[in-house]
Order: C-alpha cells, then sequence, then structure tokens
C-alpha cells in the first residue's frame, strides 16, 4: 500500500480467480458502476480476467451480467463437463446399471488422469472465450485490460496486454490437471491463479503513482470443520492451505479491499450466481464510502 501526497485520481481493479466464486465480480461492477466509480484498467486472473475483459470492451455491468447468465442457462454451458474427484459410485438403492455406470465413469477419469496432464475437454475455454469475447482485442478495449497466466512448464507469471485476447483469456482459464496448457506464439501458459489468485501485484505494476489499487478477493479458506478423508482431499486441502497464504501476499498491495462472501462456494459450482452476483455487489457496497474518501470524491 502507498501513501499519497494528494487524492489519487482514479484506481486500477483486480479482480481475482475462483470459479464460481467469481460471478461475484459481476456484482462488484455493478456496484462501481451506479456509484459512477469507473476503474482506469483492469487486471484479472481467470473468471476475473473473462468477466474484466467482456466489462472492458463493453462497460455496461448490467449487460455482461445478463449474457453471462443466459449461458449459464445454455446447453452450451451444461455440455461442458467438468471432472469430478468426489465418489459417485451410486448409493446403496441405485440400480446396478447406475451404479456400474458410475463405476466406469470413475475407472476412466483416473485412467486418463495417470496417463494425461489433463482430464477435461481442452477446447471448452476456447469456445467460452469466443463466445464471450470473440472479435474482441487487448486494443478494443475501452478500459485497459491485463490478463495473468502461468507459463508452463517454467512457472513465470506472464501479463498480458496485446496479442489474441481470447487464447490469453482461455489461458488464465486452464485449471492444471483439468485443462491443457494454452499454447500462445510458441509458449505454453496456465491458470494465472498459480502465481497471482488475486492479482494485486500486478495491478500495483500497471497503477501509475496517482491510482489506487482496489483488489477483489474471491479464494475460498479451508473448512476448520471438514476433515479430508483421502488423498484427493488432502491434496485439495494443501491447495487451499497454500492459496490461503498467497491470498495474504497478494492483498497487501491493495489500497481498497472488497471481499464479498462466498468462500463456501466450489469453484466448479455455477448454480448459485444470482447469490454470487448479490454478495459481490454488497461487499462493494460496504467500501464505497472507503473508496471515495481515498478518492477525494
Amino acid at each position: 500500500m502507498r501513501l499519497f501526497g494528494r487524492h489519487p485520481t482514479g484506481f486500477v481493479l483486480a479482480l481475482a480467480g475462483g470459479g464460481g466464486r467469481g460471478l461475484a465480480h459481476l456484482g462488484v461492477l455493478k456496484a462501481l458502476e451506479e456509484h459512477g466509480l469507473r476503474p482506469d484498467a483492469i487486471v484479472g486472473t481467470s473468471i476475473g480476467a473473462l468477466f474484466g475483459a467482456m466489462y472492458a470492451l463493453n462497460p455496461d455491468a448490467g449487460e455482461v451480467r445478463d449474457r453471462v447468465f443466459k449461458f449459464l442457462d445454455s446447453d452450451v454451458f451444461r455440455n461442458i463437463n467438468l471432472p469430478s474427484v468426489q465418489d459417485d459410485t451410486g448409493a446403496e438403492d441405485d440400480s446396478w446399471l447406475t451404479r456400474l455406470t458410475a463405476v466406469a465413469r470413475q475407472t476412466i477419469l483416473y485412467t486418463r488422469a495417470m496417463n494425461d496432464i489433463a482430464i477435461g475437454d481442452p477446447s471448452a475455454l476456447t469456445r467460452v472465450a469466443n463466445l464471450f469475447c470473440g472479435g474482441g482485442s487487448f486494443e478494443a478495449a475501452k478500459i485497459p485490460v491485463y490478463v495473468t497466466a502461468v507459463r508452463f512448464p517454467g512457472g513465470e507469471c506472464q501479463l498480458f496486454s496485446q496479442g489474441d485476447l481470447c487464447m490469453a483469456l482461455a489461458a488464465s482459464m486452464a485449471v492444471p490437471g483439468v485443462f491443457a496448457p494454452v499454447e500462445i506464439d510458441g509458449e505454453r501458459y496456465l491458470d494465472g491463479g498459480l502465481a497471482s489468485e488475486v492479482p494485486a501485484k500486478e495491478a500495483r505494476d500497471v497503477a501509475g503513482d496517482s491510482q489506487l489499487v482496489v483488489a477483489v478477493n474471491t479464494g475460498a479458506n479451508p473448512d476448520p470443520s471438514y476433515e479430508p478423508y483421502n488423498v484427493l482431499g488432502m491434496l485439495d486441502w494443501t491447495a487451499q492451505v497454500k492459496s490461503l497464504y498467497l491470498r495474504k501476499y497478494q492483498k497487501e498491495h491493495a489500497d481498497v479491499l472488497i471481499e464479498p462472501l462466498v468462500g463456501a462456494t466450489q469453484w466448479h459450482d455455477f448454480s448459485n450466481s444470482y447469490d454470487e452476483v448479490g454478495c459481490g455487489y454488497e461487499a462493494t457496497l460496504g467500501m464505497i464510502p472507503e473508496l471515495r474518501k481515498r478518492l477525494g470524491r
């Protein structure tokens, strides 16, 4: 956090990843827009990059939200099969065919996991990015937009601000193990959240001396009431703990922090879209006075 000798002239908005939790960003954008607070630039990770790019291309929060809701209610979205690692071998009262099908599905999943680096549909992300931002470019954005991704296998964090916008978005959303790395200009990239789940540091690098960094954290914390019971659960718990401490470091670069109460939502759960958006909206309303004060408005 920096100290200003005078009031800042504007702000750079950092939108975190988080899958279904990232729907809260739609509420954040709506609340800021209603109060006449338009970001000077947007830095996004994963789903935050997607929604940030949509808004940067067409700064109308209501239209962005409506397009996302329409997509979530479409067959295109329902046909994107996000693989599950839960035990879905069937309940005792399920038919033998249902249980056999579930076992077969899990067997195929684990077999692929042992032989491939990804188990999801490799074209799903590019389809989604093109659906929402196809024909758009970094240069066409009405608000400058920046997209994080991580180089594979080197691990360096890359901040895209030019080139193919849709490919950059696909790379930023490519969850390791679920989606294969996305190739851009001969290099391969994965989910920006690996290095910058809340891209406040990258927003700080983009911001000028007279600009605040406003960061939106949609991360999840480990549930203290839930104890993992298998190896996959332990791996997930490990990732959540590492993410928790990474976010603590990243949030230190923000001048204003917005934290919607969406931590209980799983990254692959998009079923409570209205609630998530509402959480983002309410959390932002609570920070509007602070943001106005910092901006001297």
